[in-house]
C-alpha cells in the first residue's frame, strides 16, 4: 500500500502533499521519468522481434505506436507537472538525460546497418517488405529526427554533429540549418512553410514544407556566405555537403553490403530510399499538427508579434511524451528553443491537441476528419486571441 501510495503521489501536485510527502513523490517523479525517456528503446525491439517473428509480425512496430500507444495514452492520461524552477538548474546539469540522446545515435545507426543486412539477405513477402520498411521509418524519422532536432538546439558541437549524422540516415539534413533559422524565426507566419494554413490538407502541406524548406536552407546559406565575403555557392556552402552527403552514405552501405553478401544489393538502396521518404514525410506530419492554423499578429507591414505560447499546439499525454521526449510540449520549446527536453513545462493556456502525436498524425491523413476535430479548436482558440488583444 505505501508504494501504491507513492506513486499516486507523483501524479499529484506537489502543493496538495505534505513537505515530506512531496520530497517523496519529486524524487519518484525523477525515478520515472528518468526510465520513462528510455520508452523509445522499445521501438527497436519491436523491430527486431518482428523481423525474427516474420510475415506480418513485421508492423509489430506500426501497431505498437498507432494503437499501443494511443491506448496506453488514454489509459495513464496526462501529466501536467512541471519542474520546480529550483530543480531546473539540476536537472539540466544531470549528464544522465545527454546520455539518453548519444545512445540513440548509436542505436539507430547500428539498427540501420542491421536492417540493410538483413534485407539483403532475407526473402521477405511484400507484406513483410512493407511492414519491416514502415517500422524502420517509424524509428527513424518518429524517435531519430526528434533526438535529431533535440540535440541541433544544443550549443556544443559534438551534439550538433550528433544531430547531423542522425539527419544524413533520412536524407533531411537541411533541417538542420532550415529549422533553426528559418522555421523559428518565421513560425506561425506566412513566411514559414512549416506553418500549416487552416483548412490546408496535410498532402498539400507536405509539398510546400518539403520543398519551401529546402529552398529556405539554400537561401539562408546563401545569406551567410555573402555576410562572410564568398560567393553564394561556394563549397563552403553547407548545402552541397548537407544534400549530396545522404545519397553518398546510402551507396556506401549499398557497396558494402553488396561485399559482404556476395552479389549486388540494389534492394538495400531502395528500402533506405523509401524509409528516407517515410521517415521525413513523419516530420512532416508533425511539423503540420504542431502549428495548425496558429498565426502570430502582424503589428506592422511585415513584423510580428514575439512568438508566444500561444502558437503551438500542445499534448502532455504522459507516454507519448515520454517517447517523444517531451516534443509535445511544444510551445515551450518555441519560446525557450535551447531549453533541454526534461525541463520543458506545461502551459495551461496554451491550445492542447485532444490527443497525442500519434493519434494526431492519423486524423491528419484523412483530411475531413483532421478539420473536423482541429477546426472547432482552431475557431476557440481564434477568439481567445481576439481577447487577449481587444483587453
Amino acid at each position: 500500500m505505501l508504494f501504491l501510495d507513492l506513486i499516486s503521489q507523483v501524479f499529484v501536485h506537489p502543493n496538495t502533499i505534505s513537505t515530506t510527502q512531496n520530497k517523496t513523490a519529486v524524487i519518484m517523479n525523477r525515478i520515472i521519468q528518468k526510465i520513462g525517456f528510455f520508452s523509445a528503446f522499445i521501438l527497436p525491439l519491436l523491430l527486431v522481434t518482428g523481423f525474427y517473428a516474420g510475415g506480418a509480425w513485421n508492423f509489430l512496430t506500426v501497431a505498437f505506436v498507432f494503437i499501443g500507444i494511443p491506448l496506453l495514452d488514454y489509459l495513464l492520461g496526462e501529466d501536467k507537472q512541471n519542474p520546480a524552477k529550483t530543480e531546473e538548474q539540476t536537472l539540466t546539469q544531470d549528464a544522465y538525460y545527454r546520455f539518453v540522446n548519444y545512445t540513440w545515435v548509436f542505436v539507430q545507426w547500428g539498427l540501420l546497418l542491421w536492417a540493410s543486412y538483413m534485407f539483403a539477405v532475407s526473402d521477405l513477402s511484400t507484406v513483410a517488405q512493407i511492414g519491416f520498411v514502415l517500422s524502420l521509418a517509424l524509428i527513424t524519422g518518429g524517435i531519430g529526427i526528434t533526438v535529431a532536432h533535440e540535440l541541433g538546439h544544443k550549443q556544443g558541437w559534438w551534439q550538433r554533429f550528433y544531430a547531423k549524422i542522425l539527419l544524413s540516415s533520412v536524407w533531411y539534413m537541411h533541417f538542420y540549418i532550415e529549422h533553426n533559422l528559418g522555421h523559428h524565426v518565421h513560425v506561425s507566419t506566412p513566411k514559414d512553410s512549416a506553418t500549416s494554413r487552416e483548412n490546408e490538407s496535410f498532402y498539400a502541406f507536405w509539398w510546400r514544407s518539403v520543398s519551401g524548406g529546402y529552398r529556405s536552407a539554400w537561401q539562408i546559406e546563401k545569406q551567410r556566405m555573402q555576410r562572410q565575403g564568398k560567393p553564394a555557392y561556394a563549397l563552403s556552402n553547407r548545402m552541397w555537403l548537407y544534400s549530396f552527403l545522404p545519397p553518398f552514405l546510402i551507396l556506401l552501405i549499398v557497396l558494402a553490403v553488396s561485399w559482404i553478401v556476395g552479389f549486388f544489393a540494389w534492394q538495400v538502396g531502395v528500402m533506405l530510399l523509401i524509409q528516407s521518404v517515410l521517415g521525413f514525410s513523419l516530420l512532416e506530419a508533425v511539423n503540420y499538427l504542431e502549428h495548425y492554423g496558429l498565426m502570430r499578429r502582424e503589428i506592422s507591414p511585415g513584423r510580428y508579434e514575439r512568438v508566444n505560447h500561444l502558437h503551438s499546439w500542445n499534448n502532455s499525454h504522459l507516454l507519448s511524451n515520454f517517447f517523444l521526449f517531451q516534443l509535445q510540449r511544444h510551445s515551450d520549446h518555441h519560446a525557450f528553443a535551447v531549453r533541454p527536453y526534461q525541463i520543458l513545462r506545461h502551459h495551461e493556456e496554451s491550445p492542447q491537441l485532444p490527443a497525442g502525436y500519434p493519434t494526431m498524425i492519423l486524423l491528419a491523413l484523412v483530411p475531413p476528419l483532421w478539420f473536423r476535430v482541429m477546426n472547432p479548436r482552431l475557431q476557440a482558440w481564434k477568439k481567445q486571441v481576439s481577447r487577449q488583444a481587444a483587453a
